[in-house]
């Protein structure tokens, strides 16, 4: 599903370069439900961007779905993004403006789906994550837990190759926390592949592999026994 070979990433600080991935090597494969974690500075998120198709790396190969990640111009990158890949952020990102249903619907619209079509997935998909009696709601009148299920609809939606989670949990308390985890746990049932990016060792315990970096290099990566929510 996911191979990655030998990365390097370094951004121009000025005065000097700041090598943040030195030879990363990853492979990840379909229906996998991996963490990747490490301190701020370790090169997780710059990871994520990379595998989101959102950066680009210097050296090294990226394969998704066995397709060559390379020299993409921003319209393909867009392409890409849209056909493999479902995200899900800390800070929601929804948009204030636009109901629940909305919300979600809003990726169809960008595949030029119909409007009466787009609406009756957002609400399958709504249901899906157990919050369609909020659909008409605006993010203002949700709380976190709430729109991070809007959110992961929202990811779902275009039935994606892989859902990238970048702190899913990092604004939320650890009761929300545990429900936003146990639905991704289902959803990985299913067979979706998962990758989080999280600090947070008992999210990470909520997975079933975990890759820590450190320094831009991975010091550690191992399959666990997943604690599986109920």
């Amino acid at each position: 599903m996911l191979e990655i070979k030998d990365l390097n990433k370094s951004y121009d600080t000025g005065k000097s370069k700041l090598h943040v991935l030195k030879g990363i090597n990853l492979s990840i494969a379909e229906g996998e439900f991996v963490s990747i974690m490490g301190s701020s500075g370790s090169g997780k998120s710059t990871l994520l961007n990379i595998i989101g198709i959102l950066d680009s790396k210097d050296t090294g190969t990226y394969e998704l779905d066995g397709i060559a990640i390379e020299h993409l111009s921003e319209i393909k990158a867009a392409e890409y993004r849209s056909k493999f890949l479902g995200f899900v952020f800390q800070s929601f990102n929804l948009i204030g403006y636009k109901t629940a249903l909305e919300n979600v619907a809003l990726p169809l619209y960008y595949q030029n789906v119909g409007r009466k079509e787009r609406n009756l997935r957002a609400m399958e998909y709504l249901a899906k994550v157990g919050i369609a009696d909020w659909a008409t709601h605006l993010p203002n009148e949700l709380s976190g837990g709430q729109k991070q299920r809007v959110a992961i609809a929202r990811a779902l939606i275009t039935d994606p190759k892989v859902i990238l989670a970048d702190e899913p949990t990092g604004a939320l308390d650890s009761a929300t926390t545990y429900e936003i985890m146990k639905l991704l746990q289902e959803i990985n049932r299913e067979g979706k592949t998962i990758i989080v990016v999280t600090h947070e060792p008992d999210v990470a315990a909520e997975t079933k592999r975990n890759v820590t970096l450190k320094d831009g290099i991975i010091e550690s990566d191992e399959f666990i026994t997943q604690r599986v929510l109920k």
